[in-house]
């Protein structure tokens, strides 16, 4: 940790000059685009789920939220070095939808697959470590991976002066001047200015009642604080040893004893598993301000329509909208409606008549209408999904897996019919169940079956049976897709009765 701590005195230094930052630095290291992609944005049920989060939907454009972060970075012209790969941090149960959204928009990206959620300190010591593996002392540039930024250019200046103050050993944060009172946001308590017109940071704010949001932005020495953070690696791992010492040590072993794999780097379990549970807000920014602190934050404004979607009320803002203040997704037909946001996710034709302020939401499995004003009352009612174990709150009917996806179409009692979809190449697990058979009807494509010690082809309107108990593979050995009909019979048809022996994709243990 020499290095570190160096880094960590020059940033005393720092601090007593950061109004002084104007020019490019003579000495300039890369920057690092850090993506925190393990939220579960349960405010935007039913199209938010714990095992298919809102990173990875389209819930504005035609890329998901997680795929217009990635290329975020593209098109920003300063004399930065921006072109090392992004780090991409994310849960183990969504590191498979993660690659493969990262490959469909043809980005290599180094992912860090959590063992487990921690918040974004420990995830964000996790991509500090990875980004300076190979010995620069980077600036990361961290951005959570479900927000939405209208204007890149906006950011791209924005970011350029956080660089030049975090190169000096600051901490910087990007700020969103409030046009609103909201109470969904935290907020950051503005110091003095400087001359780039940044702000020191006085203090940090939790997200306020309604009336204390009102004084807030009617004083205008508050803005928003957007989460997006840039910071040297070295200054980062300092700060985050000397406020939070417990998970420095539990990063840096996990660290260490990683394994790394062409995508992806896996920290080692038991050790990350010690660090506490903590965000950056809470870990770092707020020991900024107290006296004995030898860091220096900096707040750089941001002006580029930013909005971190944490609502469905927020995506409403962020879309356009007809004369009627109307916005929608998919088949949505509006009659005498205003201010309602629609969408239509499963295909069917939703209508929406004499409507005022209110969000609809149609998915394959649920259902959700709510008053504008009451979306963030969302995150309660999905806890009470939860509370009643009830499906809907963990994931959607159709549910994506690294070899294809399934489609649960039909259960009942001591029975399940699921559509499953196997992409060319790609096989399944070799697999038993304790509990339950199933009975394969190939629909289209080619099935390479292994059943116990038997290895056969199933061809169009063939069909086989795997009884309780027996060893079982599906594979794709064709050019196209394979679709079958799988109906499982048994006293217990859950996901979590699969005893995996061999698995292409690293998910036996």
């Amino acid at each position: 940790m020499g290095k570190v701590t160096a880094v960590t005195d020059a940033t005393t230094d720092a601090t007593t000059d950061a109004d002084s930052i104007e020019k490019a630095p003579v000495d300039y290291p890369p920057l690092v685009q850090v993506i925190l992609a393990g939220g579960s944005g349960t405010r935007l049920w039913p199209m938010s789920r714990e095992q298919f989060p809102k990173q990875l939907i389209d819930l504005i454009g035609n890329q998901t939220l997680l795929q217009a972060t990635m290329g975020r970075m593209a098109g920003f012209s300063s004399f930065w070095d921006v072109s090392a790969d992004p780090v991409v941090v994310c849960g183990t149960e969504h590191y498979f939808a993660t690659y493969e959204q990262a490959r469909e928009v043809g980005v290599n990206a180094r992912i860090v697959v959590e063992p487990a959620r921690r918040d974004t300190a420990p995830a964000l010591t996790l991509a500090a470590l990875a980004a300076c593996a190979d010995g620069q002392d980077a600036i990361l540039v961290v951005m959570p991976a479900d927000h939405s930024i209208a204007n890149l250019d906006a950011l791209h200046r924005a970011i350029d002066v956080a660089a030049r103050h975090a190169q000096a050993g600051s901490i910087a944060t990007l700020g969103v001047p409030p046009d609103r009172a909201d109470t969904g946001f935290g907020y950051i308590r503005l110091g003095s200015e400087l001359r780039d017109g940044a702000r020191r940071i006085e203090r940090f704010v939790e997200k306020p009642a309604a009336e204390l949001a009102a004084q807030y932005v009617e004083s205008g020495n508050y803005w928003w604080n957007s989460g997006m953070v840039v910071v040297r690696s070295s200054v980062w791992l300092a700060m985050i040893e000397r406020f939070q010492p417990e998970i420095h040590a539990a990063c840096v072993q996990a660290h260490q004893g990683a394994r790394e794999t062409t995508e992806c780097v896996i920290p080692d379990a038991a050790e990350f598993l010690r660090s506490p549970s903590d965000s950056i807000d809470y870990a770092v920014m707020e020991q900024l301000g107290k006296p004995d602190s030898p860091f220096a934050g900096v707040v750089v404004p941001l002006d580029a329509g930013w909005s971190d979607l944490g609502s469905w009320d927020a995506v409403w803002q962020a879309m356009e909208k007809d004369d009627c203040g109307n916005a929608s997704n998919g088949r949505v037909l509006f009659e005498g409606a205003t201010a309602t946001y629609a969408r239509s996710q499963g295909g069917r034709l939703l209508a929406c008549v004499g409507t005022n302020n209110l969000i609809v939401i149609e998915t394959d499995d649920a259902v959700l209408v709510a008053e504008r004003s009451h979306v963030q009352d969302i995150k309660g009612l999905v806890s009470r999904i939860k509370r009643e174990k009830s499906p809907e709150a963990d994931a959607h009917r159709k549910v994506r897996r690294p070899w294809g996806f399934y489609d649960s179409i039909d259960h009942g009692d001591r029975f399940q019919v699921k559509r499953i979809v196997v992409m060319p190449g790609a096989r399944l697990s070799l697999q038993m169940h304790h509990h339950r058979a199933e009975h394969w009807v190939v629909v289209s494509g080619t099935a390479l079956v292994t059943r116990g010690e038997e290895q056969f082809l199933l061809g169009e309107n063939e069909s086989t049976y795997i009884p309780l108990g027996i060893r079982h593979r599906l594979e794709n050995p064709g050019r196209v897709p394979l679709q079958i009909i799988e109906v499982q019979s048994g006293t217990y048809l859950g996901e979590d009765d699969i005893v995996r022996f061999d698995d292409k994709y690293g998910r036996c243990g």
